[in-house]
């Protein structure tokens, strides 16, 4: 990528993420995938169901993978697989996406919300153990915009502490820190959502998990708590891979590292060729360790520099602009300080990253951002 070359700017907007590009790419290999879903006849729990979570378990590093209707569900599906009881403390970091929190609070358990390093945006590991009481049953990690949490100090705690650890790995699909994301905790959460690195053309997720009776408990949970037709062993939930998706997702998971590797090159290009005062990038402790899910920058008047971006032909996103300890949902919480988490929601927007991006559209991007004033 040439980024001295000066040339007038092209007023075009560069969308935030082009998920027809995306997914125009693998056309072929995807309409041949769909067409044998159809050819079979099952479209639930069948071989393409089998095939992408065996596939996904052995890219992940892990013994099972399970198939489930979306993140949420995945999370959902972990904690009530682990049969917490009501009152049950679960540690989160306060800046995550507000499904994290909802899946504990969707098993009555109580979230408890950490701070996070405003260096990675992921949970401050130094601020755990303070929050840790006697009714603390599982540190939940959020591998946030695709960085992968740096994982040693919580391994001790949870081990000193006898506490499960549970991954939200909904945008880190691949990323690495001694292992691969998914196989860094007790058990993790995925999300299959169009625009994730990993993406179907729907709703989709999975569990990934090296406990057997975990596994085995959630395979009957997704599926109403039902290991036989109409024998029912648990109080169950209908959330089930379905096998267009899978297929789907089996096409493009052989192509995944190679798209986190384009995204780390955009990254790398961003990082080394924004030159602007008033932007704060985001910082990394090992390349392998981040996928860019997004690319996440910070500024004083987001507003502003939102309208600007898009006057300019830069489309971008907000992730996410209400952080969960002031939504109405969570009213009780309100009052709640969280200073580092306040500040990243109210600075964050994130610019265009993707493994369809073009040269001229980096290039763009990086024009636009340098001349930000």
């Amino acid at each position: 990528m040439n980024f001295n070359k000066t040339e007038k700017r092209d007023k075009t907007m560069i969308k935030f993420l082009d998920l027809y590009k995306v997914n125009e790419r693998f056309r072929e290999k995807i309409n041949e995938s769909i067409g044998r879903v159809l050819d079979s006849g099952q479209y639930l729990l069948g071989k393409e169901n089998e095939s992408f979570c065996e596939n996904f378990a052995k890219y992940c590093g892990t013994k099972h993978a399970i198939g489930v209707a979306n993140g949420m569900d995945a999370l959902n599906l972990i904690i009530k697989g682990y049969g917490f009881a009501t009152g049950d403390e679960i540690i989160a970091p306060a800046n995550t996406y507000i499904a994290s929190i909802l899946a504990i609070s969707e098993n009555n358990c109580t979230p408890v919300l950490v701070e996070p390093d405003i260096n990675t945006y992921n949970v401050n590991p130094d601020l755990i153990e303070e929050k840790i009481t006697a009714k603390t049953r599982a540190i939940m990690v959020v591998h946030l915009y695709g960085q992968a949490v740096q994982m040693e100090k919580i391994w001790r705690l949870a081990k000193k502490y006898n506490l499960k650890i549970i991954e939200d790995a909904a945008q880190a699909h691949g990323a690495i820190y001694e292992k691969r994301v998914g196989n860094l905790g007790d058990a993790a959460g995925f999300s299959f959502y169009p625009g994730k690195n990993l993406g179907c053309l729907g709703d989709g997720g999975a569990i990934t998990t090296n406990d057997d009776e975990l596994a085995e408990k959630i395979i009957a949970l997704r599926n109403y708590g039902s290991h036989v037709k109409y024998k029912n062993l648990y109080k169950g939930f209908n959330s089930r891979l379905d096998e267009i998706q899978a297929a789907v997702l089996d096409v493009k998971l052989r192509y995944l590292d190679d798209d986190n590797m384009y995204r780390r090159k955009i990254s790398q290009c961003y990082r080394e060729n924004i030159k602007n005062d008033q932007i704060v990038l985001p910082k990394i402790y090992d390349e392998m360790a981040h996928v860019w899910h997004a690319f996440v920058v910070l500024v004083k008047e987001r507003e502003k520099f939102q309208n600007y971006l898009t006057e300019e032909g830069v489309q971008t996103v907000i992730h996410y602009p209400i952080p969960p300890h002031k939504q109405q949902a969570y009213v009780e919480w309100n009052d709640f300080s969280f200073p580092i988490t306040e500040k990243i929601h109210s600075e964050a927007i994130s610019i265009p990253i993707s493994p369809v991006m073009s040269d001229i559209e980096v290039e763009k991007v990086l024009s636009v951002l340098n001349a930000y004033k």
